[in-house]
C-alpha cells in the first residue's frame, strides 16, 4: 500500500524513522539482488561469493570451553583395533654386554595387494542325471569378492570420492575392472542395505524422544530436488524427493509405510488447519478408515467431493495431510517426540521446537544504518546470548521456579522496542514463536540448536560437490542409505569397515546385529 503522508508535515522523529525504514527496504532488495547474482553465477558454474562465518553464539555461551580454551589436546595413547605382532629386533652388542630386556616401538602398516583366484569347482553327475556343482565360499557375489566391494564401498561413501579416482585407484593396484562395473559394485544388489536404512529411520522415529531435521538441494535425474535429513545422536537418515512440502516431510516420516490412515491424530490435525468440520465430518461418517495407497486414497477424496472444492484452505491437501500424520502416529512413530527444526514450515508438525541459533543469526544478520541502531542491535543480542547461556543451565538443572522466571524474561527481551523499526518487527515475529522456542523448558532432552543436523548433511553437501547428481533411481537410493547407515555408525561407535565386513560376509567378520537394534537400545537408555 502506498504512503501517502506529506513529507514536509513529519516531525524530525517520524522522518528518521520514515528514513530508517526505507533504508531498511533498500538493504532487503540489495540482498535479493545478491542472491539472483549468486544463482546466475551457480548456474554458469562460477565460484560464488564467499558464506558469512556464523554469530558463534554456541560457543560463545559454553563458559566450560571459554575457560579451557589455552589448553591444547594431547595425542593420547595409541591403541590399534587390530592384534599386535611382537617381531624382536637383534642388536650388534659386543661381547661381554648385559642385555637389558627389550625397549617396545609400535608400528602400524597395512598390507594392500591386489589377489585373483581362480576356483575350480567339481563338476558330478548323479546316477539319476543330475548335475552338483560345488558351491562357491560364503560371501563371493560375482566376479569380485568381498572384500573388493567393502573397499569401493568404503572409499566412495566415506572417504567420499569420485567413481574415476576410483577407478583409477582400482587399476593401478593391479586389478582389471571399469568404470561401469564400479559403478555396478555400487548400485546393484543393494536393497538389503536400502531396507536397513529404513528399519533405522523407523526404530529412531519409534523410540526417540526428539528429531531434528533440515534439508538442502539435491541434483537427481539432471533435475533440481531436495535432500531431507532425519536424526538425532544415535541415528541419522537421508532421503531425496523432488519437492520439500509438508507433504513431502510427512511422507517421510512413514519411513516406507504408504497408508492413509483417518484416525482422532488425523482429525485433530485437520482441525488444528482450519479445515472445515462440515468436511471433517463428511469424513468420519465414513466407515473405511485405513487406505492402501495414494491412488486409493484419491479415489476416496474425489467420491467425497473434495477434489470439486475451491476453498481456502485447499481441502485435498490438508486432508490428505491429516491423514499422512494419521498414519504415521498408527505405526507408533513420533508419539511423543519433538521435532527440531531451523523454523522451515514443512517441518512444523506435532511437538515442534526450533533452534535458538538460527533465530539468534536473523537479529545477527540485519542491517544497521546508524550508531543508534547499531547500538540496539549490538544490546539486543547480548540479551538473548545471556538468556541462551540460561537455558543451557537450565538443560543441565531443570527447576519449575527457574521455567517460570525464564518465561517472563522472554518476554522482557522479544517485547522490548528499541526504536529501530525492523528490529522491532523481528522481535515481534520471534515473539510470536514463544512456545516453540522455549520447548526446552518443557522437554529438557531436547537440542536447543539444530547444529547435530547441519553436521550430518555436510557429507550429503560434500558428496553433491565432488559427484553432482545421481542419474538412477537405485543410485539415488543407494547413495542416500549408505550415507545414512555410515553417520548412523559412527553415532554408535561401530566401525563402519567391521560393518560392511560382517553385512558383505568377508571371511572373518565380526558379528553386527542390525543398526537398528542399537539405535533402540540407545534411544531406550538415553
Amino acid at each position: 500500500m502506498a504512503d501517502t503522508r506529506v513529507l514536509s508535515d513529519l516531525s524530525r522523529p517520524e522522518l528518521e524513522a520514515l528514513l530508517v525504514d526505507l533504508l531498511g527496504e533498500v538493504a532487503a532488495l540489495k540482498q535479493t539482488i545478491a542472491d539472483l547474482r549468486g544463482e546466475v553465477v551457480r548456474l554458469k558454474g562460477l565460484k560464488g561469493r564467499p558464506d558469512i562465518k556464523p554469530s558463534g553464539m554456541e560457543q560463545g555461551t559454553d563458559g566450560a570451553k571459554r575457560g579451557k580454551a589455552g589448553k591444547r589436546r594431547g595425542r593420547g595413547k595409541i591403541t590399534p583395533r587390530v592384534s599386535v605382532e611382537d617381531q624382536v629386533v637383534k642388536a650388534d652388542a659386543p661381547a661381554g654386554s648385559m642385555f637389558k630386556g627389550y625397549e617396545p616401538f609400535l608400528v602400524q602398516d597395512l598390507v594392500i595387494s591386489a589377489r585373483a583366484t581362480r576356483y575350480q569347482r567339481e563338476r558330478w553327475m548323479t546316477p539319476d542325471g543330475r548335475t552338483i556343482l560345488a558351491p562357491l565360499p560364503e560371501g563371493i557375489e560375482g566376479h569380485f569378492g568381498p572384500e573388493l566391494r567393502r573397499f569401493v564401498l568404503m572409499h566412495y561413501h566415506q572417504g567420499q570420492s569420485t567413481l574415476p579416482r576410483l577407478t583409477a585407484l582400482l587399476q593401478s593396484m593391479g586389478v582389471a575392472i571399469s568404470g561401469r562395473q564400479v559403478r555396478r559394485l555400487l548400485t546393484d544388489n543393494k536393497d538389503a542395505f536400502v531396507a536397513e536404512a529404513c528399519n533405522v529411520l523407523r526404530a529412531g522415529l519409534e523410540t526417540s524422544s526428539w528429531v531434528s531435521v533440515d534439508d538442502t538441494g539435491a541434483r537427481h535425474g539432471a533435475k533440481n530436488g531436495f535432500c531431507t535429513q532425519i536424526g538425532n545422536d544415535w541415528f541419522a537418515w537421508f532421503g531425496t524427493r523432488w519437492s520439500k512440502s509438508r507433504l513431502n516431510f510427512l511422507d517421510l516420516l512413514r519411513a516406507g509405510h504408504t497408508d492413509y490412515v483417518l484416525n482422532d491424530a488425523a482429525y485433530a490435525y485437520m482441525r488444528d488447519h482450519n479445515l472445515s468440520a462440515g468436511l471433517i465430518d463428511r469424513l468420519k461418517a465414513e466407515a473405511q478408515t485405513r487406505f492402501a495407497d495414494l491412488s486409493a486414497w484419491q479415489t476416496h477424496l474425489d467420491r467425497l467431493g473434495f477434489s470439486a472444492l475451491s476453498t481456502t484452505p485447499n481441502p485435498v491437501q490438508i486432508a490428505t495431510e491429516g491423514a499422512l500424520w494419521g498414519s504415521i502416529q498408527a505405526h507408533r512413530f513420533l508419539c511423543d517426540a519433538v521435532v527440531l527444526s531451523d523454523d522451515a514450515g514443512q517441518f512444523n508438525v506435532g511437538h515442534h521446537a526450533l533452534c535458538w541459533v538460527h533465530a539468534e543469526r536473523l537479529v545477527h544478520k540485519l542491517d544497521t544504518f546508524n550508531d543508534r541502531c547499531h547500538d540496539a542491535q549490538a544490546r539486543v543480542r547480548e540479551l538473548i546470548w545471556g538468556f541462551y547461556a540460561d537455558l543451557k543451565a537450565y538443560r543441565a538443572q531443570p527447576a519449575k521456579r527457574q521455567a517460570t522466571a525464564l518465561r517472563a524474561r522472554f518476554d522482557r527481551i522479544f517485547l522490548d522496542r528499541t526504536g529501530f523499526a525492523t528490529l522491532d518487527r523481528l522481535l515481534k515475529r520471534l515473539h510470536a514463536n514463544k512456545a516453540e522456542l522455549l520447548r526446552v523448558l518443557e522437554r529438557p532432552e531436547i537440542p536447543l540448536h539444530t547444529n547435530g543436523s547441519e553436521h550430518d548433511i555436510r557429507c550429503y553437501v560434500t558428496r553433491r560437490k565432488v559427484s553432482a547428481g545421481t542419474r538412477s533411481d537405485a543410485g539415488r537410493d543407494c547413495r542416500d542409505a549408505f550415507l545414512g547407515l555410515m553417520k548412523t555408525c559412527d553415532k554408535l561407535g561401530v566401525a563402519v569397515w567391521d560393518y560392511l565386513g560382517n553385512r558383505l560376509r568377508v571371511a572373518g567378520h565380526l558379528t553386527i546385529q542390525p543398526l537398528a537394534h542399537y539405535v533402540r537400545a540407545k534411544t531406550r537408555f538415553a
